[in-house]
């Protein structure tokens, strides 16, 4: 069972939405994390550097306040690992095809009003309610 922590919630969530404002400001650049990471891989974009700097900051940043706090959330899947990997692979596709991730859409999209987003993140938001559904209901998993 996860805690409600609105207040830790609210804070993270001002983080990343200054995270995109000052991404968006300085470098003119949406904060979707498949579009930072794909000029990373090889071939790499010329403009890698604050693109690994944006990656490293978000593995970085929990590690710091886990050291600073010691607070560590634990996670636990019932989901055998192999399942996992297909799911990622799967929303790797669907990313692809979407032309953009949640952070990229429902973060920095709507954000800016643009309809293509707003869409896509209505899409991203009823399947997620639908596959819900369909697990816990029909299905019967957790």
């Amino acid at each position: 069972m996860t805690e409600f922590t609105p207040l830790l919630s609210l804070f993270g969530g001002a983080l990343i939405g200054l995270a995109s404002v000052l991404l968006m400001a300085l470098h003119g650049r949406v904060a979707g994390m498949t579009g930072i990471l794909s000029a990373v891989i090889p071939p790499m974009g010329a403009d890698w550097g604050w693109r690994a700097a944006f990656l490293g900051g978000t593995i970085v940043a929990p590690i710091t306040i886990v050291a600073i706090f010691g607070d560590v959330v634990s996670f636990h899947s019932p989901v055998p690992a192999p399942w996992l990997i297909v799911g990622g692979l799967i929303v790797g596709v669907g990313v692809y095809f979407g032309s953009g991730c949640t952070s990229g859409h429902g973060v920095c999209g709507i954000a800016r009003l643009s309809p293509r987003s707003i869409v896509a993140t209505v899409v991203f938001m009823a399947s997620t309610a639908a596959t819900v559904f369909v697990i816990r209901h029909i299905l019967g998993g957790l």
